[in-house]
């Protein structure tokens, strides 16, 4: 596979491309925990951050949390600044600044999250387009919100494109439009208890740069 073999290219955002200090996260799963009135263990923290174990929502019904509650819980928690101040670039997440394509980012983070992060690392201008998940453009792995990037793009019905993630969601998402699926395995299979099925799985996004032949070939 090389950078060039597709038409577009979307990315999901945290996990693919950025992540954030655990401290954040610990310290917002506190003021979660305090609003429910449950303490979130390392491992529960850890699943629920980097969606490990999939589709979020049932993970928490299984758990005996409420789903609405800790998500209004968690979205009262986030502090835009403080979230954008924690979060890093993947040492890779360069390859999406040299494609010369169009080029997407389909996200769960909210919009009031992703703005400050995308002035913070100062990449805006890596995408053509930015969708946030919503109830009204649904969630991964609903092709719903990959078709709005996909509209917005202004790619050809007909354009081969790729859709690059770190969850199952975001290979769910691809296949269900139409798209392949490119996993980038951020996670300890064994961490995530299961192995994550993709077009391509890779463990850097470098993997995916266009091989030049030797000039002796």
């Amino acid at each position: 596979m090389v950078a060039h073999a597709y038409d577009f290219w979307l990315f999901d955002l945290d996990g693919t491309l950025v992540d954030v200090d655990p401290d954040y996260a610990d310290a917002v799963f506190e003021q979660v925990g305090d609003r429910l009135g449950r303490s979130f263990s390392e491992r529960e923290v850890e699943v629920l951050w980097h969606g490990l174990s999939g589709e979020r929502t049932p993970q928490l019904r299984e758990w005996g949390i409420d789903p609405d509650a800790f998500w209004a819980a968690l979205h009262e928690a986030e502090d835009p600044e403080a979230r954008a101040a924690a979060t890093y670039l993947h040492d890779d997440a360069d390859f999406v600044a040299d494609l010369d394509r169009p080029v997407g980012l389909v996200t769960h983070c909210q919009e009031y999250l992703v703005d400050p992060v995308l002035d913070q690392l100062d990449i805006r201008d890596w995408f053509d387009t930015v969708v946030s998940c919503t109830h009204d453009t649904g969630w991964k792995p609903d092709p719903a919100p990959v078709h709005l990037a996909m509209t917005d793009l202004g790619v050809e019905s007909n354009a081969e494109g790729v859709l690059a993630g770190d969850g199952p969601n975001d290979i769910g998402a691809a296949w269900n439009a139409g798209l392949d699926g490119v996993h980038v395995e951020r996670h300890d299979p064994y961490r995530r208890g299961r192995c994550v099925l993709g077009d391509y799985r890779v463990q850097s996004l470098d993997e995916l740069r266009a091989k030049r032949q030797a000039a002796s070939d």
